[in-house]
């Protein structure tokens, strides 16, 4: 996905944007004249690159998950996965947690193309800056780095409206880079970490958080407390409270 000639000819306007003086777009849309997410409701190749490159994700990092960190998901019985995509990462869950029911929510042309496998998993397209399905928890997993600091509040927050309160059970998964945080080869992890940041920068209006960027976002949104741990890559798991 990264060497797609669409992905790749937004860097040459790098340059060009610094200049820009709409600081709300980004050099992908500034080269496409649209952003990322309507060429991809527009153009079936770069959706199903796009498709392929999440579904390679979730094989690598719920295998570790589901391994490594299954106290995340014991207990939860349902479980809306909020941009699931094609429905790996719940595939994954509900065959490593069988008493799991999972919601796939996503995008009416994304849910139109996802393979239905198993009866545990229920697919839904809607809007998540609208509203989300009811769930004892949500899971978004590499997807609140793709938006702004303002957007990345109205989904949180339709999060936060579609689980129960943390007494009975409810909460926030997140899968995402935290900058900063490493385990083994620190150096090499925070310059991956900062080279994905502007992978981002360049092909959409989001960015890669630190934990006090995070923490404000979670505050803004109305969460109460959150737990963060580091165990897979580059990435971390956040359990968010409401």
């Amino acid at each position: 996905m990264i060497f797609d000639r669409q992905i790749m000819e937004s860097s040459q306007m790098l340059a060009e944007w610094l200049r820009h003086p709409d600081v709300s777009t980004s050099p992908f849309e500034i080269t496409h004249g649209k952003d990322l997410w309507d060429m991809t409701v527009a153009g079936p190749q770069l959706n199903g690159i796009f498709n392929r490159a999440m579904e390679s994700d979730s094989t690598f990092v719920m295998d570790i998950v589901t391994h490594v960190f299954r106290e995340a998901f014991r207990g939860i019985g349902s479980l809306v996965d909020v941009g699931g995509g094609t429905g790996l990462t719940s595939s994954k869950l509900v065959e490593a947690f069988p008493n799991l029911r999972c919601i796939v929510f996503d995008l009416p042309h994304v849910i139109a193309t996802a393979p239905r496998a198993s009866a545990a998993i229920e697919f839904v397209s809607g809007d998540m800056f609208v509203e989300v399905p009811r769930a004892d928890a949500a899971l978004l997993k590499w997807i609140l780095h793709t938006w702004t600091d303002e957007e990345c509040i109205k989904i949180l927050k339709r999060c936060k409206e579609a689980i129960p309160p943390r007494e009975k059970g409810g909460k926030l998964i997140i899968i995402e880079i935290v900058e900063g945080m490493c385990v083994n080869d620190a150096q090499i992890t925070k310059e991956t970490q900062l080279l994905y940041d502007l992978h981002i920068m360049i092909n959409t209006t989001g960015k890669e958080r630190d934990e006090d960027e995070w923490r404000n976002l979670f505050v803004a949104a109305g969460f109460s407390d959150y737990k963060i741990t580091h165990c897979i890559g580059l990435r971390s798991v956040i359990e968010v409270y409401p």
